[in-house]
Order: C-alpha cells, then structure tokens, then sequence
C-alpha cells in the first residue's frame, strides 16, 4: 500500500502541475472553455460568464499549487480533500460534456493535448480512482524537508504563477500551441489531404413491408427492397479527416476575400474578434503601428466579427485608416489571445503575432516600390467618392434652373433645391467629407495610384484639386506619382498651375484661366516663359497648343494673348 500510494502521490500530483501549467500559460483560452460550460444550453450559468478569466486564473494556480502540495507533503489534510472535490466535480463536467455532446473539448491540456468528451472523462475516472487511494492511504504520506522550507516552497509556487499569469496576459502565451501559432501557414492548414481519412456513415432504410415496418442498415447502397420506402436515418460510425484549421475566411460586403488576402505578401492584420469586449485603449496603439505600416508599403486589413456598422464606426473613432473583414468569432479567439491582436502575414504564413500591448515591437521593413499591391477595396472607395466629387458639379454649370431641374429629376434627385447657392453649399460639404478621407489615404499610404488603385487613380486628384487650401501640403507628392506614372503627369500640371496662380504667381503650363468683371474680361493666367509653353505642354501629355486649349477654353473667337502679373494686376 506504502507504494501504491508513493506512486499515486508522484503521477497525481505531476500530472496537476503539467495540466495546470499548460492552462496557466494560456489563461484566456480557459475561460473561453469556461463559458462554453456556463452557455444557457450547457450549464445554464450566464451570470458567471463575466467573471470567466478571474475563476480560469484561480482554477489554473490552485490545481498546480495542490500538485506542489501534494509532492511536499504540504497541509496534507486540506490537500487530500481539494485534490478530491477538484477531481469529483471535473469527472462529473467530462461525463456531462461525453453523454450530452455539448462541449466537445474539456480543455484538460489546453490546446497541447486535445481529448474527446469520452477520453477526458476515462482520465478522470483513473485520477479518481488514483486520489480515493491517497485519501484512504493518507498516513503513508509522508512530508519532504522541513515545515519552513515546504511553506517557502509552496510560496514561491504562488509567486511564479502569478508571474506567469501576469506575462500571458499583458503579452501572448510564452507556448503556441494552436495551429495559428508563428510559422505556420493558414492555406495549408485548411488543406485535405488526399488520402485522408473519409467520414464513413451507416444509413437505416426503412420500409413498410405486408404492413410491417422492416429497416434495412447500409453504408450508402439503395437496398433491393419491395414494399413502400417510408425513409432513412443517417448515423456518422466514423469521423473523416478534419484539417487543423477550419472556418477561416475574410469576407465583407457577401464577397469572399480569402484566397486574395491568404497570397498576398506584406499583409498587417488587426483582429478584433468582438468590439463589445475590445480593450478600447490598444486601437491608439494600433493606429501608431498601421500607419507606419502602410506609410512602408504594408496592406492593413481588420478581421472582427462584430457587424461592418460597428467596424466602420470604430475607424471612425479611431481614425484607423484600414477596413475589417469578417471572420468567425470562435476562429479570431484562437488565432489570437489578445483582443485587439496584431498578425504579419507573407501569403498566409504567420511572421508576426503581437498583442496590442507589444504593437510598437512590429517589426517593419521599408517596401520597395514594386511591392506596392493592388487594394481591390480602396478601388471601390475611391469609386465610389469619384461620384461624390461630381454629384452636383454637373448641375452647376447648365445655365438655366429648368435645365438643372431637368438634370436633376432624370439623375434621381427628389424635392431638392436646385437653386445655384443651394448646389454650391451641397457640393462644399461632400468634398470637405472626401478631403477628410483622402487625407488619411496620403498620410499613411501615399498617394492611391495606378499600382494600387488602378483606374481609380485619379480620384484623389479631383478630390485634392477641390480643395485647393490643401494643395500647397500635398503637390510634392503628386508630382512624385506623376513622374511615376501613377497618375497622368497632365494633370500634375493642371495642379501645379493652380496651386501657382492661387498664389498670384505666374503659371507653367497654361491651363489656368480667369474671367474678370472689368475691361480684362477673359484671359489666359500669365505663364513663366510664355515661349516655350508649348513644348512643356507636350511633354507633359496636352495635346492642344496654348493658343487652341485657349480657344477651347473661351471660344473660337478668343486669341490668346501673353500676358504679363502686371498685367493681370492692374487697377
């Protein structure tokens, strides 16, 4: 009996260190056990589901200072009864868990050792059984060292699992055991293999046969029966193969953005698995880290399953200058311990995994150029401002209010005012809108060109050109897309002429002019070397000389005339 007990006070007592260890490195997936437990259809105990980390943190310490304990030889008495009452009430959740089917997954081992429902509760049974003979065998446990120095022990067990709870929960587990973990890659570890293992699946016919009902059991064949078919059960005997990473997509507007987002290189993913529960102060941090990213060349995308309404609402909030996509709650908790987390993914592979704490230890690199990747989303957007910025600009200038009033009607207007300074003000605070978006754009991710938009390119141009108080801060960047070729450079000369003439200075490319009320009537802007307009006209991409854009301008009987600033000023 002295060894039987010996050897049960060992394998009990390491058996609650390795399991509490394992659950203490990961404190936040035990909770999200726990309120499986609690859920109205399990254990029906909703009101202790805000309180899941706090019991997680205290389950997970007290089960390896009871193995400490135990192996010490520490309050035997208060030990035996614990480790007893502990191991009753967990045999009872495994054997609810294996005959309802509810929770699938005690978490016994935590993500390190995954068990099903039947095999967690025979584990149970044995440490029950293993815990009966130390309380009845309870005299051939004998203490190891000294009082004092089993007190210290047990002590300093306490003092370590706190500062282990405190790590993990201020940064990410110390070990990943998830199939998310870094290095991993997310396209293959939703892959099949070929040869895996089918589902196999009994089918229970049932006929009605001289008015008696015969059931008749395959593994999928029609039988060959006479009678009349009345129907047939399904029963799954054997589980098929199930990759370690399932129910992973990034979706948004009912489009399937997966297979996009899993091949693309430099990708920076926030995940927000519920904005509800979201530690609110890490999206300042975020918004830090994913503006540098974007501003070397990253794509930034959120993955969250709240609703696009509470997304949208968050960047707003946050001036976070990415979208979310939507992924499965339960896959977004295991993908990451942190809530709001940070991922670096290079064509699905895991690079990076930070919580929101360690956000400025992302570690960035400078793009080049070429790596720049087309925004299929950002495309839309600016799409979409593009008919923003025209929505009532092509009302302005038809002459007539029966004119506008006609345009109006067959572009879906409905019982609006179309007097002329009603237009304006409406067209002032949709482009004051977009100019706010826009500048997010150029502030962390340059100007949105051809490599990023495609032929969206020039919709931050118009936006840009509207607002001209902001061109003066943004015209070097749009020179440097022009002579990229991310923009046509014709229209980084109609800028550039703007910008100069709002100024009072004189343009370069002639394609500015001005109206007077007085004796100078119409007039091309005065021009820095009228002589040679004609050729940097070309070379920037016109097609028309100055003397024809003037005519196109003011019409066939205007001739342009060089005009000088004093000129331009006088009384």
């Amino acid at each position: 009996m002295k060894i039987v007990v010996g050897i049960s006070r060992v394998f009990v007592g390491v058996l609650f260190i390795i399991s509490g260890l394992i659950k203490l490195n990961d404190p936040v997936g035990f909770s999200f056990k726990l309120q499986d437990y609690f859920a109205p259809e399990v254990l029906n105990l909703e009101f202790l589901t805000p309180y899941a980390l706090v019991i997680a943190i205290f389950v997970v310490i007290y089960e390896v200072l009871l193995g400490v304990m135990l192996l010490v030889g520490y309050a035997r008495r208060f030990t035996l009864w614990s480790l007893l009452l502990m191991i009753v009430f967990f045999t009872f959740l495994t054997f609810y868990s294996a005959v309802t089917g509810k929770v699938t997954d005690c978490g016994c081992f935590g993500d390190a050792l995954k068990l099903t429902p039947w095999e967690s509760f025979y584990k149970d049974v044995v440490l029950l059984v293993l815990i009966l003979i130390l309380f009845f065998g309870r005299k051939y446990i004998q203490p190891f060292f000294s009082r004092n120095i089993r007190s210290i022990t047990v002590f300093a067990s306490l003092v370590v699992c706190l500062g282990i709870t405190y790590h993990v929960l201020m940064h990410l587990p110390i070990i990943d055991f998830r199939p998310y973990k870094i290095g991993a890659n997310i396209s293959e570890g939703m892959t099949i293999p070929e040869d895996a293992p089918k589902p196999i699946f009994e089918y229970a016919w049932k006929f009605q046969v001289n008015g008696e009902e015969k059931v008749i059991v395959t593994n999928g064949d029609y039988p060959q029966q006479d009678g009349e078919f009345i129907g047939v059960e399904t029963t799954e005997i054997q589980a098929g193969y199930e990759p370690p990473i399932h129910d992973f997509s990034m979706e948004r507007g009912g489009e399937d953005h997966t297979t996009t987002f899993l091949n693309m290189e430099n990708l920076i993913v926030v995940i927000a698995y519920n904005l509800s529960v979201s530690e609110m102060d890490g999206f300042n941090k975020i918004k830090t880290v994913t503006d540098d990213a974007l501003a070397k060349g990253y794509r930034v995308i959120g993955l969250s399953a709240s609703s696009e309404e509470d997304t949208e609402a968050l960047a707003s909030d946050y001036k976070l200058n990415f979208k979310f996509y939507f992924c499965d709650m339960t896959t977004l908790k295991t993908i990451v311990r942190s809530n709001p987390g940070i991922l670096e993914l290079q064509k699905g592979t895991i690079k990076q995994k930070l919580h929101w704490n360690d956000a400025s230890e992302l570690k960035l690199r400078n793009l080049p150029e070429t790596s720049v990747q087309p925004d299929p989303v950002l495309k839309k957007s600016l799409d979409s401002i593009a008919v923003l910025d025209q929505r009532y600009r092509k009302l302005m200038y038809l002459e007539t209010e029966e004119e506008r009033e006609k345009a109006a009607l067959e572009a879906g207007f409905e019982e609006a005012d179309y007097s002329i300074g009603s237009l304006w003000a409406k067209q002032a605070a949709i482009d004051s809108l977009n100019m706010n978006y826009i500048t997010g754009i150029f502030d962390t991710r340059g100007y949105p060109g051809t490599s990023m938009v495609g032929d969206a390119n020039t919709a931050a141009w118009y936006v840009l050109q509207h607002n001209p108080k902001h061109i003066e801060k943004y015209l070097p960047m749009i020179k440097e897309a022009g002579q990229k070729g991310e923009i046509p450079f014709r229209l980084v000369a109609m800028m550039e002429d703007r910008y100069l003439m709002g100024k009072g200075e004189p343009q370069i490319y002639g394609t500015q002019g001005m109206t007077y009320d007085d004796e100078r009537g119409d007039l091309i802007w005065p021009i820095a070397d009228p002589e040679g307009v004609n050729e940097r006209r070309k070379e920037a991409g016109f097609e028309t000389t100055i003397e024809a854009y003037a005519k196109n301008l003011f019409g066939e009987d205007f001739e342009y005339k060089v005009l000088t600033m004093e000129d331009v000023n006088k009384d």
